[in-house]
């Protein structure tokens, strides 16, 4: 596509401020020209070639293009007549070089809004521009409009006409037809005339779309009247407040390119996702969040960069109140539909605008993004995921895995509600759950080899931290090589029960016999473990039994202070009673004198709690420690029954996951 912008017209009446050079050389703002911020405009919506036709001062003219250094090719084409012919002539001596082309055509004294020659390029017909809201003019264009579609162009038109102005888009197909007939005119002396007189000769062959703009600027400067008014109109224009948002840690051409769209429609403020919110919702941040706002700072266009804490936008906008919020059509469907819902809403409170530009697919940011996800797989960055998440969030969640595609799930499920993004932040690799995929009883028989095997399947497709069920640690001799083993791996906390001998489940309480292992050789195998690491970021949580055995409030403190005196990084405290009462009690108590270790829960029995109660009370981390394992039999023992009551699948299918939807799981690579 080229642009055409005809500038070989006198401009008298503009008096004074044409007579040293062209009209399209008049300041509009005290940074750019009508033809400086023409060309500027034609640059960002993507076209590379421009033809513009001179007359008088064609030096002048030349050298200021090129003094304006813009990144596009310039044909000058010079109507050495002039002051004896009109703009039909211009163009018909340009023909040679603008046949069989899409074409963007304007005359050089037009003002415009970047929206409008966007909205009209991406106009898939030919269209010219018109405006519903403006009246008639007396002396200037107006467009006879039929069924959405120009049949006229002249002043001297008044019914069934619209305000309009020599501002064009023209698919080569209708622009051929239309120079033709400018030829025709020229070749037969016809030179007087508007380029229109010869479109309304073909009007029923040349089809052009009646491009409605409404109130948007898109006038033609003739006077010094007009230039008052339009230089007032831009000014407001240049005032108007934009907002969009970022979450990402890489810049590619697409973001460059829908900023640079974004800082045109107004003064740009960019908001950039905490690293909470962009945990919440997508894969943990490799950039925190303070250097992705010196990024973004440093992009031309970029008025200033504030933070947005969550991802609805529901209250920066409400705070910032901007004309335009500019974002990609990706949000159009699926996910963040909900939240584009809730931004259009929020708009329509104050009168502002959603606008959207098509959502880029960069191969190499999406190789760059396959790049992050690896990174924050290898186990020295996902190691101290936990501690960074703690500090970020207070209170997190963790789901337990116990295979590949069950850390898949615990990856990828996420719920939108109330205009907040929910997932796990964490996985738990339990013992009960690895024994139970394995066939096996939950007393330690499957042995840590196996239970490494599994931590690296899970690994080896994830990328979220990872705490492990570490029983009781075994003897305090073998306990150090687990904790380097899980270390090495990149396992983020190891919890160990305070218990001795065969393991039995601790929901069995009293029934069953179980050994409570002393004070003392407990914080000595704590002690060992701490010695052992080979970094800070590995952490090992004391888990307590007091509660389950009956052993009363005060033992559980007690032991939890000596844990926590020994560097136990974390503290579980475990209960089988639905009543979660004891366990609130044991926080407030336990917070009353340590304020800084974390505090794990288990809430298979007490879950009726919600989980925001208890971060409320002073907790840390909250496990679902074996909903996947419990849910998923059921449901293959449903399946297996169906299949042999009916003698066939078909009955079986309407509890099926589809084969394409579990594959969409499983990453490619």
């Amino acid at each position: 596509m080229k642009a055409l912008i005809l500038n070989s017209g006198l401009g008298s009446r503009m008096g004074v401020l044409s007579s040293e050079h062209p009209k399209c050389m008049t300041e509009i703002t005290p940074h750019d020209t009508i033809l400086s911020r023409q060309l500027r405009l034609i640059e960002k919506t993507g076209i590379k070639e421009v033809v513009i036709t001179t007359g008088y001062y064609d030096k002048v003219l030349v050298d200021y293009v090129d003094s304006l250094e813009l990144p596009l090719t310039i044909t000058f084409v010079n109507n050495p007549v002039y002051d004896k012919t009109n703009y039909i002539y211009s163009i018909y001596c340009a023909k040679d070089i603008l046949r069989d082309e899409d074409i963007v055509f304007m005359h050089g004294d037009l003002v415009f809004e970047y929206s409008v020659i966007e909205d009209m390029i991406k106009c898939p017909e030919s269209c010219m521009k018109v405006s519903s809201t403006l009246p008639l003019p007396d002396k200037d264009f107006k467009a006879v409009i039929k069924d959405g579609y120009v049949k006229k162009v002249g002043i001297e038109y008044f019914d069934d006409a619209m305000e309009a102005q020599a501002l064009y888009k023209l698919n080569k197909e209708d622009w051929n037809v239309w120079l033709d007939e400018i030829e025709a005119f020229c070749d037969a002396d016809n030179k007087k005339v508007y380029a229109e007189n010869a479109f309304n000769e073909v009007s029923d062959k040349c089809r052009i779309k009646a491009f409605d703009v409404e109130d948007r600027l898109c006038s033609e400067i003739d006077t010094p009247e007009d230039l008052e008014v339009v230089a007032k109109k831009l000014k407001e224009i240049l005032n108007r407040t934009v907002y969009m948002c970022f979450s990402t840690d890489f810049i590619h051409s697409g973001h460059i390119s829908i900023i640079e769209k974004a800082s045109m429609l107004g003064k740009l403020t960019v908001g950039v996702l905490s690293d909470e919110a962009v945990a919440s919702f997508k894969r943990y941040p490799l950039i925190n969040c303070e250097e992705r706002k010196a990024l973004l700072a440093n992009i031309k266009g970029v008025e200033r960069v504030v933070e947005q804490t969550e991802l609805s936008y529901a209250s920066i906008l409400r705070s910032l109140k901007p004309d335009y919020v500019v974002h990609g059509d990706d949000w159009c469907s699926g996910f963040q539909k909900p939240i584009r819902d809730e931004v259009v809403a929020v708009l329509g409170e104050y009168g502002g605008k959603l606008v959207e530009y098509p959502y880029s697919h960069d191969e190499k940011y999406e190789e760059l993004e396959k790049a992050s996800r690896a990174e924050l797989s290898m186990p020295d960055i996902r190691r101290g995921r936990i501690r960074k998440l703690l500090q970020m969030k207070g209170c997190i969640n963790a789901i337990e895995a116990h295979s590949g595609i069950t850390g898949l799930i615990a990856e990828k499920t996420t719920v939108l509600q109330d205009g907040k993004t929910y997932q796990f932040d964490a996985m738990w690799v339990s013992s009960l759950c690895d024994s139970t995929a394995k066939g096996k009883p939950d007393i330690e028989l499957v042995d840590m080899t196996s239970r490494y095997r599994t931590i690296e399947d899970i690994m080896e497709v994830t990328t979220k931290p990872i705490i492990f069920d570490g029983d009781t640690g075994g003897l305090t001799e073998h306990f150090v090589y687990t904790v380097r083993s899980l270390e090495r791996m990149g396992v983020s906390m190891v919890i160990i029960e305070d218990k001795t001998g065969l393991k039995k489940n601790s929901l069995f309480g009293t029934e069953v016999q179980q050994t409570q292992d002393s004070i003392e050789n407990f914080c000595e195998k704590i002690r060992a473990g701490k010695r052992s690491q080979k970094t800070k970021e590995f952490m090992i949580c004391a888990r307590i039994e007091s509660l389950i055995l009956e052993r009363g409030m005060e033992d559980a403190l007690e032991r939890a202070f000596a844990f926590a005196g020994a560097g136990a990084d974390a503290i579980m405290i475990h209960s089988r009673k639905k009543d979660p009462s004891e366990i609130f009690e044991f926080i407030k108590k336990f917070r009353e004198k340590d304020s800084e270790t974390p505090i794990v829960l288990v809430p298979t029995s007490f879950n009726s709690v919600y989980e925001e109660e208890f971060k409320e009370a002073g907790a840390n981390i909250i496990i679902y420690a074996n909903q996947l394992t419990r849910s998923g039999f059921p449901a293959m023992q449903n399946a297996a029954r169906l299949i042999l009551e009916n003698h066939r699948a078909k009955e079986c299918d309407d509890i099926c996951m589809s084969i394409k939807d579990i594959i969409t799981l499983i990453p490619e690579e």
